[in-house]
Parts: structure tokens; C-alpha cells; sequence
């Protein structure tokens, strides 16, 4: 396919856009638990316009557009405070999680190089729910990651970690919520590690950031876990999820500045000038600042109090619903808005269930460590919370009556890494697809498989059937 050699109707290209759009999940129908976050038509329009006014500003420097600076500053203060942070913190915004986590690890490791220069391989400690992307910029900035086991109610412990500190450990991290159950790590206790050590302590806030806070105004108990805590220096919150901004907006807060300057990149030495940075990125669209923080300008205080209050009565229908149902287990004690449930010995097969769910129309992630069903409850699943009880109650019986099913489609995607003992094997497969998935089509647009379907995973029969013919395989011999 190439650039067309004569620009296309405008009305012609909106309407291909449109057809690609209709390829999506419908995630208004409140089907689908993850990825999307909502308020109402009202407020996305609002940021829809924020976002393209400031669409073309570039803030590859903060000293160019005033503007952009000044909503930087102020989204970090509001986010401050909202985190219960002293005058001292100060941070910056990236284009989310990803990035916040990257440049937390990177930031601990320049600062470990100037405090601690004996260090010569540094290592990050976290526990096994830690979110992957603290795994992905270790393995990009060369830093060991040393994990510890969580309890039985998939939650941090201080005691484990303890075990891995040592001479070479730069950086502790806890989760505020884990992303995987929604397990509140002990933050406090983890602190009390820090301090002993002398090391800094990262609450990874992603997403829980915007919503925890309105959580425990609502009265529900929970510890202390941000700023309030001695010991930790460094917080990341993504506005882009429960702040309602849009898609590429996060906050990385530290205690101090002390910290944050090791984050910002100068070199002296181009031909250009002098070139500096203060995150990852270099162009970047003023588009998310300028979206998260007419979001909070919008939404203010009372508002996010509001939608917090309705999601969580509907998590509490949600639990309710779940803890009647004999076969079902939610694991652990979830903080906020984000939950997994098993069935009691995986029995029946909890990938059965969700193929069955699945079949009914539900869009849903699965997890492994142990076998289960994720849900983030949001604004658009609420109505439909008692259809969805409805329907696992069905797929229950349905999977109690046929215990010879074996999961089939996405489940093997996630399944097969909690089912095969060879992960090495499982890795070797997964970056296969990956390479199907982004290896250039030859021909015409028409020619392709992409093309077939505006928004279709290319080769997707081919994958699933792939990792389904291991799931067997290892069905069959182990």
C-alpha cells in the first residue's frame, strides 16, 4: 500500500474510519472489563477539544509554549495534593504508565551511580504481582529484578522482600494496587524496609492513583499508602485511567528534587545546540497534558467523589453477586474497582468458564498465578452487572456438566502460560506471533490479510491454533 498519489474526499476517508471503528468492540454495551475508561458524552466531548486545541504545540521544551508548561506544573500540583504530598514533591507528566516506570528505574539507577557508586550490578526488588513494565526497563537499562512470592491473598511481603535485599538493591516497589487482583500492597511495612536500608521506595499508583484516594473518602478502610507514608520517595499515577484524561497522560511524582534531577537528560556536545529533556520522549503533542487537565478543571472534587461512589456500589453488587456462587472465589481482599475470582481447585476449569462467557458476548482477560478471571469495574458495566452474574452461573453449570471441555481461543493465549512448565517454549511462540503481527504485507491493500477486516489481528487463526496445538500437547503429556 501506498501513500495515495492524489489526496483522498474528506467525506471518503471519515467514512473509512468509520468502518474501522465498527470492527472494535462495542465497549459502550459495558461488555468488556479493561482498557477503557469513561465518564459520560458531556466530558469526552470536553476533552476532545481540549485535546485538539492543543493538538499541534509542541512540547519538546518547556520553555517554547508557556501554555503547556503552566498545565504541566498545575496537573502535578493537583496530583499532589491528591496523594497527600508535602511541598517538596515535584515531578513531571509522561506519556503514561509505561513511561512513568521507566523513568522511575532509570532515575534510581543514575542516582545510585552519584550515592552509591560501589554498586556495580544493581538490582530492583518487587514482588511477583509488580506490573511487567518494571521487568521491562530493568531488562532495557540492565538491572536485575529479584522478586519475592506473594501470600496467600496475592499481597507483597515485607518479609520476603527483606530476604532480597542486599549490597547491589537500588530501588524497593510496591503497588497501590496491584493490577492483576487489585491487592493493596502493605506499604507501610515495605517502608519500614526502605528506611532500614536506606533505599528509595517507589509506589506504583498507575491505576490506582486517581481512583484509591476517592475510595477512602468514601469510608472504606484501607492503609496509608502515598505520601502520608515515611519512606516513600516516588509515586506514578496515570491521568489517562481514572482521572478521565485521554490515552498518554501520567504523572511521576518524587519526594524531593534530589531525585527528579537525575531524570532529566543534557547533552552538550551535538552540533545543534545544547539538547535537553526531561522525560523519555522528545516531540510529544500538548494534546494529553492539555486533556487531563481540563479533565480534573472539569470533573473537580465532588465530581470523581460521585463517580467513585456509583462504581464502587456497583463493585459491591459485583462481590455480592460472586460470593454467591458456590464454585467462586474472589482472590484476596481487593482495595478499589479492580478484582479476579477463580473457582475453588479450578473446578471447573476457570478458561472453560470464560470461553463460555466469551460465547455470550463478554470481553474478558484472563490471568494465571493462579488461573482466574479479571474484572475492572467501570462506569459502563454497571448496568449490566446482573446480566453478567446471570450469564456465569450458566456458564458454571454448563462447564460442571461437560468437565470433559477443554479451553479453547483466547484462553490459550494466557492459559497456556500457566498450564506448560516450559516457559521458554511459551516465550519462543508469543514473539513468533508478535513477529507475524508486525512483519510488512506485500501487495495491494486488497491483496492483504489485514486489509480483509478494517482493525483484524493479521494471521489470528494461525496463532491461536498454534498455541491450541501446545495446549493440547502438553494436555496429552503432562
Amino acid at each position: 500500500m501506498q501513500i495515495p498519489a492524489r489526496g483522498r474526499d474528506k467525506a471518503e476517508i471519515l467514512s473509512d474510519l468509520q468502518a474501522f471503528h465498527d470492527s472494535d468492540i462495542a465497549w459502550k454495551t459495558g461488555r468488556i472489563w479493561s482498557m477503557m475508561y469513561s465518564v459520560d458524552e458531556e466530558h469526552k466531548t470536553l476533552v476532545e477539544e481540549a485535546y485538539r486545541s492543543f493538538l499541534t504545540e509542541n512540547y519538546i521544551s518547556p520553555f517554547t509554549f508557556a501554555s503547556l508548561q503552566r498545565m504541566e506544573q498545575e496537573v502535578i500540583a493537583m496530583s499532589k495534593n491528591l496523594l497527600n504530598g508535602p511541598e517538596s514533591v515535584c515531578g513531571t507528566m509522561t506519556s503514561g504508565g509505561t513511561e512513568s516506570i521507566f523513568l522511575c528505574v532509570y532515575t534510581y539507577r543514575e542516582w545510585a551511580r552519584k550515592n552509591r557508586p560501589q554498586v556495580q550490578h544493581p538490582e530492583l526488588v518487587m514482588s511477583s504481582t509488580t506490573h511487567p513494565a518494571f521487568e521491562k526497563a530493568a531488562h532495557i537499562l540492565n538491572i536485575k529484578i529479584r522478586r519475592a512470592k506473594v501470600d496467600e491473598n496475592q499481597a507483597a511481603q515485607p518479609a520476603e522482600m527483606a530476604k532480597l535485599v542486599n549490597k547491589n538493591t537500588i530501588l524497593i516497589v510496591a503497588s497501590a494496587p496491584s493490577y492483576p487482583h487489585g491487592i493493596l500492597d502493605p506499604v507501610q511495612e515495605i517502608a519500614v524496609l526502605a528506611q532500614k536500608h536506606q533505599l528509595p521506595l517507589h509506589v506504583d499508583a498507575c491505576v490506582g492513583g486517581f481512583m484509591l484516594p476517592w475510595v477512602e473518602k468514601l469510608g472504606y478502610s484501607m492503609p496509608a499508602w502515598d505520601f502520608r507514608v515515611p519512606g516513600v520517595t516516588s509515586m506514578s499515577a496515570d491521568a489517562h485511567k481514572f482521572g478521565y484524561g485521554a490515552k498518554g497522560a501520567s504523572v511521576l511524582l518524587f519526594s524531593k528534587m534530589d531525585y527528579l534531577r537525575h531524570q532529566f537528560f543534557v547533552s552538550t556536545e551535538w552540533a545543534g545546540g545544547v539538547y535537553a529533556s526531561s522525560t523519555l520522549m522528545g516531540s510529544r503533542s500538548g494534546g494529553p497534558i492539555a486533556a487531563a487537565w481540563t479533565a480534573m478543571q472539569h470533573l473537580g472534587q465532588n465530581r470523581y467523589l460521585d463517580l467513585a461512589r456509583e462504581i464502587m456500589e456497583g463493585v459491591d453488587r459485583l462481590k455480592m453477586g460472586l460470593e454467591g456462587i458456590p464454585e467462586v472465589q474472589i482472590i484476596g481482599h481487593p482495595a478499589m474497582n479492580i478484582l479476579a475470582y477463580c473457582t475453588h481447585r479450578n473446578k471447573p476449569d476457570i478458561f472453560v468458564v470464560a470461553d463460555l462467557l466469551i460465547e455470550k458476548g463478554w470481553v474478558l482477560d484472563r490471568q494465571h498465578l493462579p488461573n482466574s478471571i479479571h474484572l475492572t469495574v467501570m462506569r459502563h458495566n454497571l448496568p449490566v452487572i446482573g446480566q453478567y452474574l446471570s450469564d456465569l452461573k450458566e456458564a458454571i453449570a454448563t462447564a460442571k456438566a461437560n468437565p470433559n471441555l477443554v479451553a479453547q481461543g483466547e484462553a490459550a493465549m494466557y492459559g497456556i502460560l500457566s498450564r506448560l512448565p516450559m516457559r521458554g517454549m511459551v516465550e519462543k511462540n508469543v514473539r513468533k506471533i508478535f513477529e507475524d503481527l508486525y512483519t510488512a504485507k506485500t501487495g495491494t491493500a486488497e491483496g492483504t490479510e489485514a486489509a480483509e477486516s478494517p482493525g483484524t489481528m493479521p494471521n489470528t487463526p494461525a496463532w491461536m491454533g498454534m498455541l491450541n496445538r501446545i495446549l493440547r500437547w502438553k494436555e496429552r503429556w503432562f
